[in-house]
C-alpha cells in the first residue's frame, strides 16, 4: 500500500488504519502503533513510516544508546 506522507502520520493516531482494504469485521482496534509510538518517545526515541520502494510500508525506528554496563 502506498500511502501519501500526509497520511502514513495519521496512522499514529487512535483507532486509524491506512489500509482501507483490511477487514474490519477480523478484529483490531488501531491502537498499536499510538501505544509503540509512546513506548518509543519514552525511552528517548523516534519512529516513523515511510512508503517502502519496493511497496508496503517501512518502519524505522531509532533509540539513544544506553549508557547502562
Amino acid at each position: 500500500m502506498v500511502s501519501p506522507p500526509h497520511l502514513t502520520e495519521q496512522a499514529f493516531l487512535p483507532f486509524r488504519r491506512l489500509d482501507t482494504s483490511r477487514n474490519r469485521d477480523i478484529g483490531g482496534t488501531g491502537l498499536g502503533l499510538e501505544i509503540t509510538k509512546d513506548i518509543i518517545h519514552a525511552h528517548g526515541g523516534e519512529i516513523k513510516l515511510e512508503n517502502a520502494p519496493e511497496g508496503g510500508l517501512e518502519v524505522k525506528i531509532t533509540l539513544p544508546k544506553s549508557n547502562l554496563k
